[in-house]
């Protein structure tokens, strides 16, 4: 069985009042084994958990741990200036020394658009345009780039990137505008709670619309998903489908990750909706109890 790497979300809502709880949450993950930690990106309170921004916690993250990779999971691309984008990541992709994973997404939460300034309507081409833009910037000394909304003549990026060619792209979205803008400026997709048989059509989909087979077969394929271990209560209701089922067992877990890895799935996050007293808890279990059976 090809082996999955797993990561979790930091996304349960940390208390306040202690700010470095979710900095030891990511530290024990560390310790754990597990690949990643990821972080989402909403500006009005989501009700689900921590609605910080990624790259500034992911930044926080990465100054207590050297392993880790960081996701964000995903980034609204079209709230973010290409520019400002684009020096956020490298600047967090040289602090973290090259563990940043830039999952990026079209967003779709129309009152953020208003309070942002920017059309939801545009989201798609301005996210096309941003990550062109920042390409163009991780790349190229100087760089010249030509968009729609984003111009620019012999710049030169205030942060060299030390990941060649700037930090892996991961786009988020299950649509055919998703996996085309996934094939034109990633290096990988990024689903949310997409089952075994998703992968595999996700596969089939992404050869389809590659012009060549070696494009659709360079992408990492990534995948969140949405787990409520035993004993441990949910506080908020997994916005899909359970990993493991209703009332998951290790071995339950351990079969649909199985699943997962076998359709084509290289990398799963897990998104624990439980309390975030209990989040280390959910963590030592998975590391406890379903890695050793996917080893």
């Amino acid at each position: 069985m090809p082996q999955l790497r797993l990561g979790v979300s930091l996304q349960p809502r940390w208390p306040v009042e202690d700010g470095t709880a979710v900095l030891r949450a990511a530290l024990h993950a560390e310790h754990l084994g597990f690949d990643h930690v990821a972080v989402g990106n909403r500006l009005l309170d989501s009700g689900f958990g921590l609605d910080s921004d990624p790259l500034v916690l992911l930044s926080a993250v990465a100054g207590v741990t050297t392993r880790l990779r960081l996701l964000t999971s995903v980034l609204v691309a079209p709230y973010y200036p290409a520019l400002v984008l684009a020096n956020q990541a490298a600047t967090l992709d040289v602090v973290s020394g090259g563990r940043l994973i830039l999952g990026v997404g079209t967003g779709w939460n129309p009152d953020e658009f208003e309070a942002v300034g920017v059309p939801s309507r545009e989201r798609g081409p301005r996210t096309d345009d941003h990550l062109a833009a920042a390409k163009a910037l991780w790349t190229d000394r100087p760089a010249d780039f030509e968009g729609p909304f984003t111009q620019f003549r012999a710049a030169h990026l205030g942060v060299t990137p030390v990941t060649r060619g700037g930090p892996p792209v991961w786009v988020g979205g299950h649509s055919d505008a998703a996996l085309r803008r996934a094939l034109r400026f990633g290096d990988g997709w990024y689903g949310t709670g997409a089952d075994a048989a998703e992968v595999r059509d996700v596969k089939r989909r992404l050869r389809a619309l590659a012009q060549t087979e070696q494009n659709a077969e360079r992408l990492t394929l990534a995948s969140a998903a949405f787990l409520t271990p035993p004993g441990i209560p949910a506080v908020v209701p997994p916005p899909g489908q359970p990993l493991g089922g209703a009332a998951p067992s290790a071995a339950t877990v351990a079969e649909a990750l199985r699943q997962l890895a076998e359709a084509g799935l290289d990398v799963c996050t897990l998104w624990l909706p439980v309390a975030a007293a209990d989040v280390e808890r959910a963590m030592e279990w998975i590391a406890s109890e379903v890695m050793p059976q996917l080893s």
